[in-house]
């Protein structure tokens, strides 16, 4: 083989080492780790706006349990096709309850505690009660009276929550890490 072909050779096998390696890394880090999200409508707003670019890290939650006051991105209940961004307000085992607008949890062990969440602008909410399974999740969006969530369609099972909102990357001058992250505050 001459001297031209033979060099030809080398930059097509590191050209392909430098793919498959690359691949090898990308591939799992995407599946496994960490995906993006583009924030879709107004129901997260202040927290977050139509058309923010955002980091969902997926690991989390194969590690611990889902909190409360975290922002998820879950599948979509009624149509597993479609990805839904909230944030945690009843976690399983625990009752939702909606009394004259206010709203509480009822814990496991009986205790009732009124919701506190300074993000929240206005919220009209309608009287109801949720009792939660040992692996559902009752979701809000941060716009209430803009949200569709849990109120309407039911609580989210754990095996639906792909993972939580762990970057936001832009608009660049939002760009944070762990945006909207805020646990609300119980009260007897």
């Amino acid at each position: 083989m001459n001297e031209e072909k033979q060099g030809y050779f080398e930059i097509l096998k590191e050209t392909g080492r430098f793919i498959l390696i690359t691949l090898a890394i990308v591939i799992p880090f995407r599946l496994f780790i960490a995906q993006p999200f583009i924030v879709s409508g107004d129901s997260m707003v202040p927290t977050f706006h139509d058309g923010e670019y955002l980091i969902v890290d997926e690991l989390s939650f194969f590690l611990r349990t889902p909190e409360r006051g975290e922002v998820i991105i879950f599948h979509y209940p009624k149509d597993t096709s479609k990805y839904f961004i909230k944030r945690i307000i009843g976690l399983p085992g625990e009752t939702v309850l909606v009394e004259q607008g206010s709203l509480k949890i009822i814990t496991a062990e009986g205790a009732t505690h009124t919701v506190q969440e300074s993000y929240i602008k206005t919220q009209n909410l309608t009287d109801m009660r949720v009792a939660l399974a040992d692996d559902q999740y009752f979701v809000m969006g941060d716009n209430r009276d803009e949200s569709s969530d849990s109120r309407y369609w039911g609580p989210v099972p754990k095996a639906q929550i792909v993972g939580r909102a762990f970057a936001r990357l832009l608009p660049v001058a939002e760009a944070d890490v762990l945006p909207g992250d805020f646990t609300p505050a119980l009260s007897k």
